[in-house]
């Protein structure tokens, strides 16, 4: 047996691979779809949003929303063809870090969780958050030449991308509040939009907080702590080197993986086996087939100053900005140390759902969150012990283990 020094060896050697790997962006994708597909990659794997969700008796439409600070963001709603009515508000299904809206399709229509709720008739509408493959535009700066389009993290997702899709969706549906569920990053800046944007939380009736991602002081995965906080330390020298985005779709360790996955019978040894590495074991819950599916689509890409964020929150016990250090953060912030987040101001009735086994956002940082927050409908622990993090986006099982509850809370909180 693999002493224990090996073993984390082995986990930060393939942690420094998976980073090096993904900052090398294919500026020429080696294979067009079409050679993909002769080559026996999953069709799944090859579809934008409006293309897949098509293909299973979906109507989705594709729709722009542009930030206050001239980002141009890509957000798509989703209705299933069987429905004649569509209850109201509309809700708004956010993803996490480095995916897109396409992760809540990946684990296909019996499980994936944007098809589940647009099946219950209800008018979704997914996003996407700035850095992302969808969302890798601006009205001004080029991403591919100015570093300044890569100069954000949460917590400007949070004061400028979450309030722009809320006001696109209220206008364009003539609500005057929606509903809200948001995974991991997802749910964390809506927390900071609360915080930074007063009256913005008085316009959803509900938050479904998937596994939120505020602080990660008890993150258990020796991987992602290896990630983050190796991007803390280099940010300088990386940025300095011209290194301002990571994790980007066409990436080199993309590429490979999606290629050596392709096969059912590789893709639960080989990324079953990373998936596994990075957020913890669950045999079985993310299908091979869903495997094969959702290396199409992740790593989704952000900003390497997001990466390094998330550096910091694993430093501290705190939901705060980010920390430039003391001399910067007084000309920012007016304060040696950044401020924390006010989680007071998250007034809107909110639930929590995690898993025993996240290793990403563990639940002893759940339970600290949800101390801090005024209105908390419940706190609920999936069912099945060995859930984890990417469970909530991948899993075959979403069906049975989290839909039936989400459809519960949204039912509360919608109108035939």
């Amino acid at each position: 047996m693999a002493s224990k020094a090996n073993v984390i060896f082995n986990v930060v050697l393939l942690s420094v691979v998976i980073s090096v790997g993904n900052v090398i962006r294919l500026k020429v994708n080696p294979f067009d779809r079409e050679i993909k597909r002769a080559l026996g990659y999953h069709n799944d794997s090859l579809l934008n949003f409006t293309e897949l969700s098509g293909q299973y008796g979906f109507a989705s439409e594709e729709h722009t929303v542009t930030t206050e600070d001239g980002y141009i963001l890509t957000i798509f709603r989703i209705k299933s063809k069987r429905c004649q009515q569509f209850k109201s508000p509309p809700v708004i299904l956010m993803h996490g870090l480095i995916q897109s809206s396409d992760g809540w399709l990946n684990a296909g229509p019996n499980a994936g969780l944007a098809y589940l709720i647009a099946d219950a008739c209800y008018d979704l509408w997914v996003g996407n958050q700035r850095g992302n493959y969808y969302s890798r535009k601006h009205i001004h700066l080029d991403p591919d030449r100015d570093s300044k389009f890569w100069q954000f993290s949460v917590d400007e997702i949070g004061l400028y991308d979450i309030p722009a899709t809320i006001d696109y969706v209220l206008r364009n549906t003539g609500e005057e509040k929606l509903n809200y569920i948001g995974f991991s990053q997802g749910a964390g800046t809506f927390f900071i939009m609360c915080s930074e944007r007063p009256g913005y939380c008085d316009k959803a009736n509900v938050l479904i907080a998937l596994a939120p991602a505020t602080r990660h002081t008890h993150s258990k995965s020796v991987m992602f702590r290896k990630i983050c906080e190796s991007v803390r330390k280099l940010e300088g020298v990386l940025t300095l080197t011209g290194v301002h985005e990571l994790f980007s779709k066409g990436a080199f360790v993309q590429e490979l993986l999606a290629f050596l996955c392709k096969f059912r019978a590789t893709s639960e040894m080989i990324c079953g086996t990373v998936v596994g590495v990075l957020d913890s074991f669950h045999p079985g819950s993310i299908s091979a087939e869903t495997l094969q599916v959702m290396i199409g689509y992740v790593p989704a890409g952000t900003s390497t100053h997001n990466m390094a964020r998330y550096g910091q929150s694993m430093r501290t016990e705190k939901f705060q900005k980010f920390d430039y250090g003391r001399g910067r953060n007084l000309g920012i912030y007016g304060t040696e140390q950044p401020p924390s987040y006010n989680l007071t101001a998250v007034t809107v009735p909110c639930v929590t759902f995690y898993g025993r086994n996240d290793y990403i956002v563990d639940p002893k940082d759940v339970f600290w969150l949800v101390n801090q927050l005024p209105n908390v409908l419940g706190t609920e622990e999936i069912a099945d012990p060995l859930w984890n993090h990417f469970d909530m986006t991948y899993s075959q099982y979403v069906n049975k283990m989290l839909f039936p509850k989400v459809h519960q809370y949204l039912q509360k909180y919608s109108r035939s």
